[in-house]
C-alpha cells in the first residue's frame, strides 16, 4: 500500500492546486470585470439567448490586454477588454464576438470545467507513476519523459474540450440564425488577431486545434445540417 502512497499524494495535490488556482482566477475575475453593455452586441447575444430558451445571455468585460474569451469555473462567460477593442476598432464584427460566446456557452454546458479540474488531478497522479516506472530503467531523465508525456496528454485533451465546444456553438448559431460563418471567418483572423505566429509549438503539444482543422470540423457539420 506504501508503494501507492506518492500517487495519492500526487492526485490529491493536484486537486488542491486546481481548486486553489481556479479560487484565485474567480477573485480576479470578480476584480476587474463589469457585465458587458453594448447595443450592437447585445442584440446578438439576444439571438442566442432565445435560441436557448432564456431571457438572456449574461456576459462579461473582463479588463486585461490579451484577445480572448473564457468560461469560468463558475459558468458566467468573458470577454477580454483586448477583444472588445478588436471589435471597437472594426477588425471583429458583432456576429464574430457572438460566435466567440457561443463557444465559451459551450464550454459552460459541456462541463468542461469540472471535467479539468478531474483531468488535471489524474494528470499529475499519472505524471507520478510515470516518473516512478520510467526512473527505474532511465535514472534521473525519467521525471522528464513523465512530465513531457503527461504534457502531450493534456494538449489532446484540451483539443478535444475545443472541438466540443466548436460543435456546441456551430450548432447555437445555426439555430439562432447567426449562422457559422462568423464562426470561420473568426478563426482565419485568429492569429492576427492574437499576436500568435503558429509553428513554434509542436502539434502534440498545442491545447487549441490548428485554425484548418476547427473549420474542416465546422464544415462537416454544416454537410450533415444540409442533407
Amino acid at each position: 500500500m506504501l508503494k501507492f502512497a506518492p500517487i495519492l499524494i500526487a492526485l490529491i495535490y493536484g486537486y488542491v492546486m486546481y481548486r486553489t488556482s481556479a479560487a484565485r482566477s474567480s477573485r480576479d475575475l470578480a476584480r476587474k470585470s463589469a457585465e458587458l453593455a453594448d447595443t450592437a452586441l447585445r442584440e446578438q447575444f439576444m439571438r442566442l439567448a432565445h435560441a436557448l430558451d432564456l431571457p438572456r445571455v449574461q456576459v462579461f468585460l473582463y479588463d486585461i490586454d490579451p484577445v480572448n474569451g473564457l468560461a469560468a469555473p463558475d459558468g458566467k462567460v468573458y470577454i477580454t477588454r483586448g477583444f472588445y477593442q478588436k471589435f471597437r476598432a472594426g477588425e471583429v464584427t458583432s456576429e464574430e464576438m457572438a460566435s466567440v460566446v457561443a463557444h465559451e456557452l459551450g464550454h459552460v454546458a459541456l462541463g468542461h470545467s469540472q471535467r479539468r479540474m478531474i483531468d488535471f488531478s489524474g494528470q499529475n497522479a499519472l505524471r507520478t507513476a510515470l516518473a516512478m516506472v520510467i526512473s527505474r530503467f532511465i535514472p534521473f531523465v525519467g521525471v522528464y519523459i513523465a512530465s513531457a508525456l503527461t504534457n502531450m496528454l493534456a494538449a489532446r485533451l484540451s483539443r478535444r474540450d475545443e472541438f466540443e465546444a466548436d460543435a456546441y456553438a456551430s450548432a447555437l448559431l445555426h439555430k439562432s440564425g447567426i449562422g457559422t460563418h462568423a464562426q470561420k471567418s473568426l478563426f482565419l483572423k485568429l492569429n492576427k488577431l492574437t499576436g500568435a505566429h503558429g509553428a513554434a509549438t509542436p502539434a502534440w503539444f498545442m491545447s487549441h486545434p490548428k485554425v484548418e482543422e476547427r473549420i474542416k470540423a465546422i464544415e462537416m457539420n454544416e454537410a450533415k445540417w444540409q442533407v
